[in-house]
């Protein structure tokens, strides 16, 4: 599918950004910012074979935020017209009237605006045909199918291919913007053994088609990671050691970052408060932020704000050496941005020595965890209780499936009882880190 039906180019977006600005600053705003974006994309499923979803995307979006002094009005429209993007900043000029004033509102620091708009490689149209989708997905379920006789049945394979451009503009002079591309193959299935169903999945997501895994390989892990399920077993209440998979061990990361981000900060929503340069992890845990990986899944040479992006390091032998801020909460907390604004950017975590059969000996007897369910984490105080499923070990070897237990800590605690973090890593989002081996958890049970 060529990127070629997109309505406007890159730079007559850029065009637009800018245009919406001067409409603003004509109806009497101090300050504004506008972002605008385009997208299409095609996603296909199929199931036991036959194709059953065919979809089509093509969005197109701006949104302008304006200010009037520290008074603040936004809006959006999925209309580019001329007199649309007239009447959405009118819109928000408006709203901005009827606001409370707030002091720590505004566009970010001039001086902290990226200079270089960096070429991060993120752009790969997938030119492939709706039929060519469907014999990928059809490819990749019937791997999964041919793993083992007990598989039964399918929640399908899919195939998605998605491409955008979008431009960022504010009354610090500051434009930017640039096209990037997401793809991704997926695949569920079911299998059945003594009135017993269990069901998993795989998937891979790249900005490039040559980067995904291939489809039939998808498949197998999907249908091996289903057939190994079956059988499950509960386990007794215990305290032992917990092993988060590689692909769940992202998620325990994502908690941390969500402690060290400005928005749970400046509310005091945070186990993590006031953790700056203390120890909040075990020395293992080394954590960099990478913003300009080429091909990166969350990089970007600047944020939400135009502020510029810059390679830090997060976290280094267990100590906090900074937190994740965009200009408001940097504001609110007396600091300065830390261009992340929208998120953060590839997140990098030390990988140790083990492979993975390495940690199941480190663990000696214990429970890998290879499903959470359910949200289970207060972000105020740590505390940690998912319903989880996996595999009992016992003197570093699988022994049975487990299904119907919580996994209950704290993330405080949790963090600090990090004994091993493998190199099995995972490049499936924003985060790459490999499997991480607790200390110690709480297993409940029947």
């Amino acid at each position: 599918m060529a990127d070629s039906g997109f309505s406007y180019s890159l730079d007559e977006i850029k065009q637009m950004s800018e245009d919406v600005l001067k409409v603003a600053k004509l109806q009497g705003a101090s300050a504004a910012e506008a972002e605008l974006s385009l997208s299409i994309g095609q996603s296909v499923s199929v199931r036991m074979g036959e194709t059953e979803n065919i979809e089509y995307n093509r969005d197109k979006g701006m949104s302008v935020t304006v200010y009037f002094g520290q008074q603040k009005g936004h809006a959006s429209t999925s209309d580019l017209s001329p007199q649309a993007l007239k009447d959405t900043v009118a819109a928000a000029c408006n709203i901005a009237k009827y606001t409370a004033k707030d002091e720590f509102c505004g566009l970010a620091d001039a001086k902290l605006m990226a200079t270089d708009i960096l070429d991060l490689d993120l752009h790969h149209p997938w030119n492939i045909s709706v039929d060519e989708a469907i014999e990928i997905a059809k490819e990749c379920e019937a791997a999964a199918l041919r793993v083992d006789a007990r598989i039964t049945n399918s929640e399908g394979a899919s195939v998605s291919i998605g491409t955008g451009y979008f431009a960022y503009s504010n009354s610090h002079g500051f434009t930017g913007g640039y096209p990037s591309s997401r793809h991704g193959i997926s695949c569920s299935v079911i299998a059945e053994a003594d009135e017993n169903m269990q069901r998993d999945y795989w998937y891979s997501t790249a900005r490039a088609a040559e980067d995904l895994q291939v489809a039939a390989e998808i498949g197998r892990i999907a249908g091996e990671r289903t057939v190994r399920r079956l059988n499950a077993k509960k386990i007794k209440t215990c305290q032992v050691p917990v092993l988060f998979e590689a692909a769940l061990a992202s998620g325990l990361i994502s908690s941390l970052i969500s402690a060290i981000s400005g928005g749970n900060l400046y509310r005091k929503s945070s186990f993590l408060l006031d953790s700056l340069g203390k120890q909040i992890a075990s020395p293992l845990l080394n954590i960099y932020e990478e913003p300009h990986l080429k091909k990166g899944l969350a990089s970007s040479p600047f944020d939400n704000e135009g502020v510029a992006t810059h390679a830090r390091q997060l976290v280094k032998d267990g100590i906090l050496q900074g937190y994740l801020l965009g200009s408001y909460s940097a504001r609110k907390l007396g600091m300065q941005s830390t261009g992340n604004a929208g998120g953060n950017h590839n997140l990098i975590v030390q990988s140790g020595t083990d492979d993975f059969a390495s940690l199941l000996n480190k663990m000696s007897t214990g429970l890998l965890v290879t499903e959470l369910l359910g949200t289970g984490v207060n972000m105020v105080t740590g505390d940690y209780s998912r319903g989880a499923a996996g595999f009992w070990v016992e003197n570093g070897v699988i022994v049975h499936p487990v299904e119907e237990i919580t996994i209950a800590g704290n993330l405080a605690d949790m963090l600090k009882m990090i004994v091993a973090i493998g190199n099995d890593v995972l490049v499936q989002g924003s985060k790459q880190v490999g499997s991480i081996l607790i200390e110690r958890m709480t297993i409940a049970s029947d």
